[in-house]
């Protein structure tokens, strides 16, 4: 006799992307502006330092800082880590270093790629310069990367009394705004318990998994009990019919959702789950959705979820049997 195989954790490539448009203040406004000028510009601190990329407000003393000043596009390596795999939008397609230079006259250092053949060509302390983009917009790509700068002798010391030039920040046709797109590419595994439920669904059933300690049924289950910190590992079938705990009338259409508003969003607590699971409620009209109505699922072809809730013709659940569960 042996033993069952474990089943297949699910595993799936899921993508988050999303435009960030923001607008800029005074000083990130003057620095991605400056940029565009191939002009990099810090900001000095209470304490007399000068911060690259600047901030606006001073990291001691949380006032409002504003005192510009121009450092420059030369730099040293103040510590780097090797990226052999680049990842699409990065800023260079071959293999390169993620380094934090120092530009000289700034006392913090910027995160930017460094184009060099290999890790054996980069070290702490050695000399680079930006690399200026081809065609500058007003943002921080501007810089292309840096480079090495071998005319330059290693980590020089500044000269006395030498200082970054003030610099007020002023430039024609300023950048006030950018929008960022923003992206997370990676790979989701759901874990066994999920697994076993979004397998399920497939089936169009509803599994959770009870606590051998406090007995609640959790769906969606989360392979452990929050409450009682033990595992759960006993499957059960709930629903599939529900009761509406709570509900809330949905009046902004949203983005690529093809449903028409007002429409009603509620919290259904399936028979025998010790958790409410939230489903859309269609076949009545909205107005008409009231707490304690019994609903089933309806399922469209080949769906791997419920498509909505709909009423099932039972008398209202009495308030205390859902009390626990809104």
């Amino acid at each position: 006799m042996t033993a069952a195989s474990p089943p297949e954790v699910l595993r799936a490539p899921l993508v988050v992307e999303f435009p960030f448009t923001r607008s800029l203040g005074p000083v990130q406004s003057a620095f991605l502006t400056g940029l565009r000028e191939s002009v990099v510009l810090g900001v000095k601190t209470s304490d007399g330092r000068v911060v690259v990329p600047p901030v606006e407000y001073d990291p001691v003393t949380s006032e409002e800082i504003r005192d510009l000043v121009e450092v420059a596009a030369t730099g040293t390596v103040t510590t780097w880590a090797w990226n052999d795999r680049p990842r699409p939008n990065q800023p260079l397609g071959t293999p390169f270093a993620w380094a934090l230079v120092k530009l000289d006259g700034a006392d913090t250092a910027l995160l930017h790629a460094l184009d060099a053949p290999g890790p054996d060509a980069v070290r702490t302390g050695m000399r680079v310069r930006v690399r200026w983009a081809a065609e500058r917009t007003g943002a921080i790509t501007d810089i292309a990367c840096f480079e090495p700068y071998e005319d330059a002798p290693d980590a020089p010391a500044p000269a006395p009394g030498a200082g970054p030039a003030p610099h007020d920040g002023v430039f024609e046709d300023a950048v006030t705004g950018i929008v960022a797109e923003a992206r997370l590419d990676y790979v989701y595994s759901p874990g066994r318990a999920q697994t076993a439920y979004i397998n399920a669904l497939s089936e169009q059933r509803t599994v959770g998994e009870r606590c051998p300690s406090c007995h609640k049924v959790y769906v969606p289950p989360r392979g452990a009990c929050p409450t009682c910190g033990v595992a759960t590992t006993d499957q059960v079938e709930v629903g599939p019919a529900g009761t509406v705990t709570t509900f809330c009338i949905v009046n902004i259409k949203a983005k690529n959702l093809d449903i028409e508003v007002p429409y009603v969003y509620a919290h259904i607590a399936l028979d025998g789950a010790g958790l409410a699971l939230h489903g859309r409620i269609g076949g009545i009209p909205y107005d008409q959705v009231r707490m304690g109505l019994r609903v089933e699922p309806v399922w469209t072809e080949g769906g791997r979820y419920p498509d909505h809730y709909r009423p099932t013709g039972e008398p209202d659940a009495d308030y205390d049997a859902y009390k626990e569960l809104i």
